[in-house]
């Protein structure tokens, strides 16, 4: 008992409340900005010397281990990169200069907040890193499926995941950010409005990382020999189009499947069908860099495509999938300052500080400086330094110098000379003052989460504000969730209303969050309010029926004519069909023949599905009165998936309460094979049909009756 008394005074000895008092270092120096990184210069590059910057992301780096603070729930797969054609006009990079190069590549895909076991179909935002394994070293690219990010400056990033993370008082919740520390936070960091936007669009619940946009988010230098610098952003396009599930769909896909995004890539990948993206880039000539309505290193902000368009350069293939997940996509270490000769940095404030961030991260996740000579982060070209020791060295270097220069060994491994291949920094002049401050051409935080909603769709707007009333509404203090409405009045005053609506307060306009977002506006009158981008919605992206998936659900007595047209056709859309029944096994046709069904109506879901096709047979009143379909025909619909109905199977939309037959392909007896199938197929290319009008009650009353 007594020592039981003793440990628990001396917990509480430790327990330090942080209610009150100023803000300090860990050696209990005052601090007075912990907003923004040593600079020199308003917009000029961080400072070694910001030893606040330097204790606070260091702390945040080695915070976990082994596993990696954020993007820990990964899935990864190898391919090539190659060049459409030759970019040496602009860059010096010579995997980007020879168009009959195949560079290989290692790409890894993830949710961002979620710990390893959590699922793949949270709401999220994804990173999407590529490693280049080039001639000239390893070069990165760390990015994430949106273009711009929650942050200005990265000595704040760590109060960003602090706040995403589960609250640190009771480890909950897991893998969301509809709690109240992440609305306190970011309600309280206008700048991180933009990204909000698009974490609360259909963009943060991906269908497939095949169907997602990857961004490198930061503008970065385009090099070439001659030592001319452009301006440049880069993109990835997947070519079968952006695709993303709808909100209903993504919670019961994380109860069902929670390796959902993980398990399609690895399927596709082992069945042939590659997953492909077309690299793009914006590129922007120097002279230019201060002629828009935005500061072009504000990653906050991204350039718009109609603006600047995105040329694209190259094609991205990923064809192979790890031989074993740990020693790949686990141990891969990505890094922004892995870099090639013709590609260099810019002042942008967030980059600044991720490079060095992500090299010391891997010091802990990796256990010690030699993470490099894992297999998956070794680079294809010879390393040649006077780098020795350290834990766990995988290689064994001879020799007796380890020092440059020498004259025992002939200076070698020698400086690069004028002819060999080397990195040299793009020579920008810098002058400003040592300040600890943000440019002011950083301070308009609305305008571009403005145009953001004006492109959306009204399919779109509405995933918006669904998406604000349910995470604002797990919130359970109300002051933040009037805080948050109060700032979204600086965006758009419909959307604010209709979120209130949702979450019956009123939308305050003279409050402080609402004033705070008025005078950070620079440019508040200018285009980009009003500005309409297409490319941001993804009504506008390309669709096809390939690599879809249907479930035909037959039973007993099926049509077996029907059967054989539509899974024929299915099959040279480039599409693919589970057998779907009430039992596995050998299912009859009504002329004897039979299919092989590998699914069950119990254990799968039409959530794994694009699409249904129900062929006719003579079982089909019974399959009316089975709750199972119903509920697997109802859950299609509304998430508003094809459907198709042969024959008989007609009279399952009346059972299942299809009250708006947008997308559903019906054929009553006759039935025109291959008119129906031809429908069928063109509706399955026209991905989801988010015009349907769903009515909830109709299809649950029906489903209640059985």
């Amino acid at each position: 008992m007594q020592a039981n008394d003793e440990k628990l005074s001396q917990l509480e000895k430790a327990t330090v409340t942080h209610a009150s008092g100023r803000l300090t270092t860990n050696q209990g120096l005052g601090v007075s900005n912990t907003d923004d990184s040593l600079k020199a210069g308003k917009r000029g590059k961080t400072l070694m010397e910001d030893f606040m910057f330097r204790e606070k992301i260091t702390h945040f780096d080695h915070e976990r281990i082994p596993e990696r603070i954020v993007h820990a729930r990964g899935s990864g797969a190898h391919g090539y990169f190659q060049v459409y054609k030759s970019l040496s006009n602009i860059t010096k990079a010579h995997f980007l200069s020879d168009p009959s190069l195949k560079t290989p590549v290692f790409a890894r895909f993830s949710t961002v907040a979620g710990f390893r076991g959590s699922a793949d179909t949270v709401r999220d935002i994804r990173g999407f890193a590529v490693k280049f394994y080039t001639k000239e070293g390893n070069y990165d690219i760390v990015g994430n499926n949106m273009p711009v990010f929650f942050l200005q400056d990265a000595i704040k990033f760590p109060d960003l995941i602090h706040a995403v993370k589960p609250e640190p008082n009771n480890e909950m919740p897991q893998a969301a950010s509809a709690h109240d520390t992440f609305w306190d936070f970011v309600t309280s960091t206008p700048e991180t409005m933009h990204n909000l936007m698009w974490l609360m669009s259909p963009r943060a619940l991906p269908q497939s990382y095949r169907m997602m946009e990857g961004f490198g988010i930061h503008t970065f230098r385009f090099v070439n020999e001659a030592g001319e610098s452009k301006f440049v952003k880069f993109h990835w396009k997947p070519l079968l189009g952006l695709h993303s599930l709808v909100w209903d769909e993504a919670q019961t896909i994380a109860g069902k499947d929670g390796d959902f995004n993980r398990r399609d890539l690895w399927d596709n990948i082992e069945n042939g069908n590659f997953a492909e993206f077309e690299f793009g880039i914006q590129v922007l000539d120097p002279q230019d860099e201060f002629k828009f309505d935005f500061d072009i290193l504000d990653p906050t902000k991204l350039w718009p495509e109609e603006m600047i368009p995105v040329q694209r350069v190259g094609k991205l293939t990923l064809n192979k999938n790890p031989e074993n997940f740990f020693a790949e996509t686990e141990q891969v270490a990505f890094c922004p300052a892995n870099i090639v000769p013709g590609i260099d940095f810019t002042n942008d404030p967030l980059l600044q500080g991720r490079l060095f961030s992500y090299l010391d991260t891997q010091l802990s996740r990796l256990g010690g400086p030699n993470f490099h000579q894992i297999p998956i982060n070794r680079p294809l070209v010879d390393v040649n330094n006077n780098q020795r020791d350290g834990i766990h060295r995988m290689t064994i270097d001879k020799g007796q110098t380890a020092y440059y220069p020498n004259s025992l060994n002939n200076n070698e491994p020698h400086a690069a000379g004028k002819r060999e291949s080397h990195f040299e920094h793009f020579m920008e002049k810098i002058d400003g003052q040592v300040i600890r401050e943000r440019s002011e051409s950083f301070r308009d935080h609305y305008s571009q989460p403005a145009m953001f909603w004006n492109s959306m769709s009204d399919y779109e707007k509405q995933h918006l504000i669904d998406a604000f009333a349910f995470e604002l509404g797990k919130c359970k203090t109300k002051e933040i969730r009037q805080k948050a409405v109060d700032m979204i009045t600086n965006i758009d005053m419909s959307l604010a209303c209709q979120v209130a609506n949702k979450l019956g307060i009123t939308p305050n306009k003279d409050s402080e969050a609402a004033r705070a977002g008025q005078t950070n506006f620079t440019v508040s009158d200018k285009s980009l309010r009003n500005f309409v981008s297409s490319a941001l919605s993804e009504a506008n992206t390309p669709k096809s029926a390939k690599t879809a998936k249907v479930a035909v659900v037959i039973e007993d007595g099926y049509n077996a004519s029907h059967f054989d047209a539509v899974t024929r056709a299915i099959t040279d859309a480039g599409a693919t069909f589970d057998v779907v029944s009430s039992k596995l096994g050998r299912i009859s046709s009504a002329d004897g023949k039979s299919a092989e069904a590998n699914q069950t109506l119990a254990t799968t879901s039409s959530v794994f599905y694009n699409a249904v096709f129900v062929p006719c047979g003579k079982e089909i009143d019974n399959m009316g009165k089975n709750r199972d379909l119903i509920h697997f025909l109802g859950e299609a619909y509304r998430h508003y998936k094809t459907i198709g109905l042969a024959g008989e199977a007609t009279t399952l939309a009346d059972a299942a309460g299809f009250d708006d037959k947008t997308g559903i392909v019906m054929m009553g007896e006759p039935v025109d094979t291959f008119k129906l199938t031809s429908s069928f197929i063109t509706s399955l290319a026209e991905g989801r049909h988010y015009t349907r009008q769903i009515t909830n009650s109709m299809a649950y009353a029906k489903l209640n009756t059985l």
